[in-house]
C-alpha cells in the first residue's frame, strides 16, 4: 500500500508534482538455487587436421574436368605429399581456390586424387590450391 503522505513530501522535495512516483520496493530474500551437475564427459574430442598445398604452375582447363594427383602436392612441413588423409566417417574435406572455399559438389577426393568437375572455367596458373581434411577422435 502506498503511503500518500511520503508521496507527497516527495513531490515536494523534488518539485515534481505532476508525476507519479512510485514507492521503493524492498528486495525479498532470493532463494537459492543448486548449481547444474557436473556431467563427467567420458573422452575428449580431439579433431586432426592435414593441409595439401598446390599451386597451379599452368592455366588448368575445367571444361572436361581435371584430375590433380597427391603428388603434385606438400603438406604442412612442407614435404610431398604421397596421399591425402582422408577421416572418413568422422571427418570432413574443405576445398580453397585461391583462397576461396568451393561446393562440395564440385570435386571428389581420394586418397590418391582430386578430381574437379566440368564446368565452363578456367584455373590460372599462379592459383593457390588447399586441400583441408578435418577429423575427429575420441579419447
Amino acid at each position: 500500500m502506498v503511503n500518500f503522505r511520503n508521496h507527497q513530501k516527495i513531490e515536494q522535495e523534488c518539485g515534481c508534482e505532476d508525476r507519479f512516483i512510485w514507492p521503493r520496493i524492498k528486495a525479498s530474500t532470493i532463494p537459492s538455487v543448486d548449481p547444474p551437475p557436473v556431467i563427467d564427459p567420458i573422452g575428449n574430442i580431439i579433431p586432426t587436421v592435414n593441409r595439401y598445398f598446390y599451386i597451379a604452375t599452368s592455366n588448368i582447363n575445367l571444361t572436361n574436368g581435371a584430375t590433380l594427383a597427391a603428388s603434385l602436392f606438400w603438406d604442412d612441413a612442407g614435404n610431398p605429399a604421397t596421399e591425402f588423409k582422408i577421416f572418413n566417417p568422422n571427418g570432413y574435406v574443405n576445398l580453397y581456390i585461391n583462397a576461396v572455399m568451393q561446393e562440395g559438389g564440385i570435386y571428389t577426393l581420394t586418397p590418391t586424387s582430386l578430381t574437379l568437375s566440368p564446368n565452363n572455367s578456367t584455373i590460372y596458373g599462379g592459383t593457390p590450391i588447399i586441400i583441408e581434411s578435418l577429423g575427429f577422435s575420441i579419447k
